[in-house]
């Protein structure tokens, strides 16, 4: 654990988002049924395996926003970190669209 980093809250890849933007998630699962939720956005969708589910957020300021899996799940439930990076649309497309889309 480095200074400054929410012990078994971060992860290792983070859902990176333009602000501003109205963006649609798709979540399932492919074992058990998993809840993805962050609340301080106040998101909070069920994966449900054989079943994909949508969400529409949509968020105002940058910011790093911290969740987890909210459904009993299994043995490693509480280390199932949701991790989302919020930043601005011209940060998103020069710092991560072009990186995904090489």
């Amino acid at each position: 654990v480095e200074p400054g980093q929410i012990r078994l809250l971060d992860c290792d890849e983070r859902l990176v988002l333009p602000t501003n933007s109205l963006v649609r998630l798709l979540v399932t699962s492919s074992d058990v049924i998993h809840s993805w939720a962050v609340p301080s956005l106040g998101v909070k969708i069920d994966a449900i395996p054989g079943r994909l589910n949508q969400v529409w957020i949509t968020i105002q300021r940058p910011g790093v926003f911290y969740g987890q899996c909210s459904e009993l799940c299994g043995a490693n439930h509480a280390f199932m970190p949701i991790v989302v990076e919020a930043v601005t649309p011209r940060q998103f497309v020069q710092n991560y669209l072009k990186k995904w889309m090489e």
